[in-house]
């Protein structure tokens, strides 16, 4: 069915690629109609983003893809499938709109307002005000039944969406209100009360929400409530990265490499000597932590012995700007409740790390959680050969592939090295080999954890308890890790793409380099040089 779609039979004449040019084009149009476009659900947005695809539709069917040459045919199933992505992300957010809707009564009304701000319709005060005071009254109502109902009797994840939801749309009531006010003539005298009433009310309904529907308190974490999408739209973003396999069939291949990580793990352990008892081992890796005040100092010089040992070995090209331009950054106290190890972001390695002002507990956890052993292998993962050298090169080579990017590629491809290196024997003592190995196993509990979640099999309890029992997280960092597979931040695939990812690059660099075909250094340029794209279609340019 790929090799249709990609229409594979070249046709006469010299190959070429205008998908680049069209790809370009469809970028910058996007990203023109969602920024004036932005007020989602309102019927302008919903019926412009709809005749847009439709017209991409139309001019990607204008190509005649046998004079494409293979770059160009991949750019065109690239650009096809971000289409179909692009409506299914619309119609999953429009059924969630319309969960929210008893609970938002006066959303038509405010972004009314705002839509007619940015259309240039004439203004009239007396109007505006009424609209407030509507908005007010609609809030207050919305209070006054959720009052009279029984707290169990709700959606959690429903009222969670519509809190988060109230503080969007009090910035946009703010925002259209400054827009005219001390500018229009007589514009504060009819609105300034109604607005500050109806702001005070959706401030209410807000607080009411999140502290008697969902039994949030100021000042301590927010419950973990999430949103699971089902098996039918999991199966359908399981399409749109051009897999095959299903959710089932995805956890049984997470079981498969977890049980290899166990038998490596008992490997390390007797060597430890702890015999069987791997809980054991890991246990001691977790003490052997560097003092506070010295985890940035571990994690550069552990960065610049990664990049002496794959430029050593030659195994891929690093040029010396990208080798130059990376520094470290510490992780604060609010943001290791969703980032409690690293990240990487632009030109920087964020590290997590305990600070003064958390309480004991916390700093404990956070200090074995960013042990000497784990922080080994997250700093390759994070910059080089990792993110950094990913992103670089994304950024030289095909940069109008941007708009397709895949977590598949993207965390594929720091898997791999991850595999790599450990099969390279980079992790040098059993201590070193149980921190890969940790991570490894915790790739594969994020897709066990993840897609029973979506499929509504586990709650996010449940997924903690997972994470600390099976692969021997701290629960701060487990609860952290959670949080972040729940929300609506990332896709609910994205903690599939590590392992599976790594796995089908894996496979490719064992057909091409294991067999003779290339060497390590040329098959991973040439994987870096196409851009974040599907593995299935980055196997196909690997060809040739």
């Amino acid at each position: 069915m790929l090799s249709l779609l990609l229409g594979l039979t070249l046709g006469a004449g010299a190959p070429s690629n205008p998908m680049i040019d069209l790809i370009t084009r469809f970028a910058t149009d996007l990203r023109d109609v969602r920024r004036f476009h932005s007020l989602d659900a309102t019927p302008a947005a919903e019926s412009r983003l709809a005749s847009f695809i439709a017209d991409w539709r139309r001019k990607l069917g204008e190509v005649n893809v046998a004079d494409l040459d293979l770059d160009g045919r991949i750019d065109h199933t690239l650009l096809v499938n971000q289409l179909s992505k692009i409506e299914a992300e619309r119609a999953l957010k429009t059924r969630r709109f319309a969960q929210t809707a008893d609970l938002l009564p006066f959303r038509e009304a405010i972004l009314e307002l705002e839509h007619q701000r940015r259309n240039l319709v004439p203004l009239d005060p007396r109007e505006s005000a009424a609209a407030l005071a509507g908005i007010e009254a609609k809030a207050k109502q919305t209070k006054k039944r959720l009052e009279a109902e029984e707290r169990a009797g709700h959606d959690m994840v429903v009222a969670k969406r519509a809190a988060d939801e109230i503080g969007g749309l009090k910035q946009t009531l703010e925002t259209w209100f400054k827009h005219y006010d001390g500018y229009k003539p007589v514009f504060g005298w009819w609105t300034k009360t109604p607005y500050q009433k109806a702001d005070a009310a959706l401030g209410d309904l807000q607080k009411h929400l999140r502290e008697k529907v969902l039994g949030f308190r100021e000042g301590e974490d927010e419950p973990l409530i999430g949103s699971p999408i089902g098996r039918d739209a999991l199966l359908a973003d399981i399409r749109h990265e051009l897999l095959d396999e299903s959710p089932e069939e995805l956890i049984a291949m997470a079981a498969k490499e977890f049980e290899w990580c166990r038998k490596e793990y008992l490997r390390a352990a007797r060597e430890m000597g702890f015999g069987d008892d791997w809980r054991a081992a890991l246990e001691k890796v977790k003490q052997n932590h560097v003092p506070p005040g010295e985890q940035d100092e571990l994690v550069a010089g552990l960065a610049r012995e990664a990049i002496a040992f794959v430029k050593e070995r030659d195994l891929l090209t690093i040029e010396p700007l990208c080798e130059e331009t990376w520094r470290v950054d510490m992780i604060s106290e609010r943001d290791q409740k969703t980032w409690p190890f690293q990240f990487y972001g632009g030109q920087r390695i964020a590290v997590g790390y305990p600070l003064e002002t958390m309480d004991h507990e916390a700093k404990m956890m956070s200090l074995r959680g960013n042990n000497r052993h784990f922080t080994r292998c997250t700093v390759q993962h994070e910059l080089i050969p990792g993110h950094h050298l990913q992103l670089y090169m994304a950024a030289r080579y095909k940069p109008y592939r941007d708009l397709f990017q895949t977590p598949f590629f993207v965390e594929g491809w720091c898997l791999h090295w991850e595999m790599l290196l450990y099969d390279l024997e980079f992790p040098k003592t059993p201590e070193d080999r149980i921190g890969y190995l940790f991570w490894r196993s915790h790739r594969c509990a994020r897709i066990v954890v993840s897609l029973k979640f979506h499929l509504g099999e586990m709650t996010p309890e449940e997924m903690i308890q997972y994470l600390v029992d099976e692969v021997g997280h701290e629960r701060f960092t487990a609860t952290s890790e959670v949080r972040r597979y729940i929300g609506e931040m990332y896709s609910p695939l994205y903690q599939c793409a590590y392992l599976i990812g790594g796995l089908q690059l894996r496979d490719l660099y064992k057909k091409h380099v294991g067999s003779g075909r290339m060497t390590p250094k040329a098959f991973h340029d040439a994987v870096l040089r196409q851009g974040s794209i599907p593995m299935k279609l980055l196997a196909m340019a690997l060809e040739g």
